[in-house]
C-alpha cells in the first residue's frame, strides 16, 4: 500500500469508530476486507488510527472537521505535510480536497488542545494540578511497552540476554531492576523465547512499582485479578499461597497456562467462592481506565459523566466486599488505572471514613511523567 493508501483506509477506520464502532472491532473489519495488505500495511494503518484518536480533537480542529477525513487532513497539518501530495484522487488514494476544506481547519484550543472531552477537562485540572497539562499533553503519545522479569525463572542479566537473540532491545529501569524497557523489536516478543518460557511478562511499569511496593508474604487474594498479572508478579515476589478471583471467569481463562508458564503456582476462585483471610488483598477495581488511554485512546471519547458515577459505586461495593477477606494485621491494597480524584484519593477517603477497622498505610499515584500509565496505590492496614 503506498502512504496514500493507507491515510484512505485510516480514513475509513476512522469514521467507523466516530459512528461508535470499538476501534479494534473497526480495524479487524478492515483487515478481513482487505487481504492485499501486508503485515506492515496493517501496522502502518493500526498506527494512524491510533494515533489519531489520542490526538482526535486537536486533529479535527486542524483539518476542519471531527470525520476521519478531517483528522487525517489535520495530521498534514500538524507534521507539516502538503495534503495535495497525498490527497491526490489517484488510485486508492483519497479525494483531493475542496477550496473549503483547505481553508477550514484553525489552531486547536483549550480542551480541544489538550484531546480531553469538554466536561473531563474541569475534574482533571482538579485531580492533577499543576500537572494536569503535561499529563494530558503526554497522553497523545504512545506509550511504552515494558516488560517484567519474571525472577523465578531467570536474572535481569539472562532475560536481557535472552531478548536480544531474539532481536529485541530494552533498557533496564534506573531504580526497578527487574523492568525493562523495550526499545526495539517490541512486536517480536509474542515468539520470542524469553517470554514462551516465562523469563519474561509483559507488564506496565506503574503497576510493575506498585506491586513492588506491596508486602508480598503470606496469603494473598487478588479479587479482581482479570488476566492475573499482578498475581503473578506477586507470586514471583514471595506472596503465597495465591488465589485469583474474578467476576468474569473468562478473563482468567489464561492464567493457568501463564502460571505454569511463570513457574509459580495460582489457585482460582469461581465468582462468589472465596472463602477465609488473606494477609493482603488485592482490589484492582474497574475504573474510567483514564490512565490507559495512551493505549486504549477510544475509551476516551466514550467515557462519559453518568459512567464516572456508575463505577464510583462500583468500586466502593467491591472495597467493602475485599476488606471482609483481609486478616486482622493484613494490608487491603486499592488500586485503579485511573488519574480522576474522585476514583483514587476520594474514594479511599470514604472507605477509610465508613471503616473503622482499617488504617492508611501509603498512597501513591503514578503518571507518565513519573512512570508510564497513570495508576493509583492506597495501601491499608486491618488494625
Amino acid at each position: 500500500m503506498t502512504p496514500a493508501a493507507r491515510i484512505a483506509a485510516a480514513i475509513t477506520i476512522l469514521d467507523r469508530i466516530l459512528a461508535g464502532e470499538p476501534a479494534e472491532p473497526a480495524l479487524l473489519r478492515w483487515s478481513r476486507a482487505s487481504r492485499f495488505a501486508g503485515s506492515g500495511d496493517r501496522a502502518a494503518v493500526r498506527d494512524l488510527v491510533f494515533d489519531s484518536l489520542r490526538r482526535l480533537r486537536s486533529r479535527a480542529a486542524l483539518g476542519g472537521a471531527m470525520t476521519g477525513r478531517g483528522v487525517m487532513l489535520g495530521l498534514c497539518r500538524e507534521e507539516g505535510l502538503d495534503p495535495a501530495a497525498l490527497f491526490t484522487g489517484e488510485g486508492h488514494a483519497p479525494a483531493t480536497p475542496s477550496p473549503a476544506e483547505l481553508g477550514a481547519g484553525r489552531m486547536p484550543y483549550a480542551a480541544e488542545a489538550l484531546d480531553l472531552p469538554d466536561w473531563l477537562l474541569p475534574l482533571w485540572r482538579a485531580s492533577l494540578g499543576a500537572e494536569a497539562e503535561p499529563v494530558a499533553l503526554a497522553m497523545r503519545d504512545r506509550a511504552p511497552v515494558w516488560l517484567r522479569v519474571n525472577l523465578r525463572r531467570a536474572g535481569p542479566a539472562e532475560a536481557i540476554a535472552a531478548l536480544a537473540r531474539d532481536g529485541i532491545e530494552v533498557q533496564r529501569h534506573e531504580t526497578l531492576t527487574t523492568a525493562l524497557r523495550a526499545t526495539g523489536g517490541a512486536r517480536k516478543l509474542a515468539s520470542a523465547r524469553a517470554y514462551r518460557e516465562g523469563l519474561v511478562e509483559l507488564q506496565d511499569l506503574s503497576p510493575q512499582l506498585a506491586c513492588a511496593a506491596l508486602p508480598a508474604r503470606g496469603s494473598l487474594l487478588d479479587f479482581c485479578a482479570g488476566g492475573g498479572g499482578k498475581a503473578l508478579a506477586l507470586a514471583a515476589q514471595g506472596a503465597g499461597p495465591v488465589t485469583a478471583h474474578d467476576i468474569d471467569p473468562r478473563r482468567m481463562a489464561d492464567l493457568p497456562e501463564r502460571a505454569r508458564r511463570a513457574g509459580v503456582q495460582v489457585g482460582i476462585a469461581s465468582p462468589g467462592q472465596v472463602s477465609g483471610r488473606f494477609d493482603l488483598v488485592l482490589a484492582d477495581v474497574p475504573c474510567s481506565g483514564s490512565g490507559t488511554w495512551r493505549r486504549s485512546p477510544d475509551a476516551k471519547w466514550r467515557l462519559a459523566a453518568a459512567d464516572l458515577d456508575r463505577l464510583l459505586q462500583l468500586q466502593a461495593g467491591i472495597l467493602d466486599r475485599a476488606a471482609g477477606f483481609v486478616a486482622a494485621g493484613g494490608h487491603l491494597a486499592y488500586m485503579t488505572c485511573s488519574l480522576l480524584e474522585p476514583e483514587n484519593g476520594a474514594q479511599v477517603a470514604a472507605f477509610l471514613a465508613r471503616s473503622p477497622a482499617f488504617e492508611p498505610v501509603a498512597q501513591q499515584r503514578f503518571t507518565p511523567l513519573s512512570a508510564s500509565d497513570g495508576f493509583f496505590l492506597a495501601l491499608m492496614r486491618r488494625r
